[in-house]
């Protein structure tokens, strides 16, 4: 079944008119159908806070045959905000003290902008830890994206991401490296993830703290692995929510920071990711943006039009097909018994050790 419009958020009218099916809530309450309630933490930057929730509710969408979904967003109040993304949050989103109260089935944790080196100084630590230690007793599993997977991983195994000098991006080969896992049941054997970012936790680090790597790469490193009970928490290094022009967009802005003069070197192409008709235009565009008088006019001239044409979305079928298995394997634990939480840890009694 789809989602539910339970809050009147704008991006579920977004939604719809992609064709998407999204029920009223009056609709949905007319409907004996199960439902699952699904926590939403987006710590997303106001550019992005929107856009991050619907790449994610596409996602959720991909599973609408097994249940209802409820999407309860929050986000932390101490994040700064320009008056815009507050008056959006205050009017569509919810109190994490509500939904404590609420309770869920299961939680996204977006990634963030970083402004710190050390993860301890950003805004959101104190309240992304205390979120991730009341899901770790409450919510059947949560999954962390990016930037909340480093959080989580220092916070619960003192894994420290290490700088790796460059920025880790564009789109890169994978495999599933342990299919066994209900979360890689059915995905292709190679199949491709964006990445974007500056820091790693290496496969070798997390398997010495116990954790399941299910997906890596050999160039882009570690992109799925789960707690080692196997599902209580889900971590994506890479971005399978991300959109066909996620990363354009991204090259986009680092390409006006070079001519604002924020930085001083020309960005490079992301890995992977441009084609050749696509390459030939922004190399152009490149050698105009780099001769000696160059005017910040040029920035209303980059091909931004044109190159949405001539970008590929090679991941999202796999994504969608783990996010499919993640929520369908949160429905046959939390229909096994609604009434008794889900337990720490896994032992013969605990409804996952028969799905693992």
């Amino acid at each position: 079944m789809p989602l539910v419009d339970n809050t009147g958020l704008p991006s579920y009218r977004r939604l719809r008119e992609e064709g998407m099916e999204v029920l009223e809530k009056n609709r949905a309450q007319e409907q004996d159908i199960r439902e699952l309630h699904i926590g939403f933490l987006n710590m997303m930057p106001d550019a992005a806070l929107e856009p991050t929730e619907r790449q994610f509710l596409r996602l959720v969408d991909s599973c609408n045959r097994i249940a209802q979904f409820y999407i309860y967003p929050f986000s932390p109040a101490v994040i700064p905000r320009g008056d815009g993304a507050r008056r959006h949050i205050d009017q569509y989103y919810f109190e994490f003290d509500a939904l404590q109260e609420k309770g869920l089935d299961a939680l996204i944790i977006s990634g963030a902008n970083p402004i710190s080196s050390r993860l301890e100084d950003e805004s959101f630590w104190d309240p992304l830890g205390q979120v991730l230690d009341w899901a770790s007793e409450h919510v059947t599993s949560t999954l962390c994206a990016c930037l909340a997977t480093h959080a989580a991983l220092k916070i619960f195994h003192g894994l420290d991401r290490e700088p790796l000098g460059f920025k880790r991006w564009g789109v890169f080969s994978h495999r599933p490296v342990d299919r066994t896992h209900p979360l890689v049941r059915d995905v292709n054997t190679r199949f491709d993830v964006p990445h974007s970012r500056f820091n790693e936790i290496y496969s070798s680090e997390m398997r010495a703290a116990g954790l399941r790597v299910l997906i890596e790469s050999d160039r882009a490193g570690v992109h799925l692995a789960t707690s080692a009970d196997g599902f209580r928490f889900v971590y994506f290094q890479g971005h399978p929510e991300y959109d066909a022009v996620s990363l354009l967009k991204e090259y986009k802005r680092e390409v006006v920071r070079f001519l604002t003069g924020d930085i001083t070197e020309y960005p490079p192409f992301p890995v992977g990711y441009f084609s050749n008709e696509a390459s030939e235009l922004l190399e152009a565009y490149r050698l105009r943006a780099t001769a000696p008088e160059t005017s910040q006019t040029l920035i209303e001239e980059f091909p931004e039009k044109i190159l949405s044409t001539l970008v590929d979305n090679t991941w999202r079928d796999t994504g969608k097909a783990v996010f499919n298995n993640w929520l369908g394997t949160v429905y046959q634990i939390t229909d096994r018994d609604r009434r008794v939480p889900f337990m720490k840890g896994v032992d013969p009694s605990s409804p996952l050790a028969h799905l693992l």
